[in-house]
């Protein structure tokens, strides 16, 4: 596997092992990033969890997509978040993550699917430099709509390097 891999050349790395969270933990992670008390967000953290299954890559993008569709906003009036739970609790959604990542990866610009796609042959982490060695011989744009793809969460940047968060986003693109 690629820890293993990661070892064998003499690097140190940490496994961290996320298990489905229940409940009340689906209710404090939607209370700790909305700021709000769990009391008042206990109506919407059962619709999330019903949805996601307490899985942790779910959840975050379950809450990404409906803060981005307007389900999930601040109310600047009411200085707080509020939520539309109707339309929340009757959105259709894929019964895995990974059929989720895709149907929200296919509603990025093409130009950003195609870099992710690319970007996914060449492993979970890609430095920019290849990147670039890659538009000059492809002859097409990457790192702009990979930038894209960062603002969108999809992907993460350190230094000049391209990272997948997770091997189902990666798998998705």
């Amino acid at each position: 596997d690629m820890v293993s891999s990661i070892r064998h050349f003499g690097v140190r790395a940490t496994e961290v092992n996320l298990a489905c969270m229940d409940k009340e933990m689906t209710n404090t992670m939607v209370s700790d990033v909305l700021c709000l008390s769990p009391r008042l967000t206990r109506t919407l953290s059962e619709i999330v969890f019903h949805k996601t299954k307490g899985n942790p890559l779910f959840f975050s993008q379950l809450m990404m997509s409906l803060c981005k569709d307007g389900l999930v906003r601040l109310s600047l009036s009411r200085r707080r978040w509020e939520w539309e739970e109707e339309k929340i609790q009757s959105r259709k959604l894929p019964d895995d993550v990974a059929a989720f990542l895709t149907s929200s990866i296919e509603k990025l610009p093409q130009e950003v699917q195609m870099a992710l796609s690319t970007l996914s042959c060449f492993g979970h982490a890609t430095n920019a430099t290849l990147i670039k060695a890659l538009e000059g011989k492809c002859g097409s744009t990457l790192i702009e709509p990979l930038e894209i793809a960062v603002a969108e969460g999809f992907l993460d940047k350190v230094d000049d390097t391209y990272s997948f968060g997770h091997d189902r986003l990666q798998e998705a693109a």
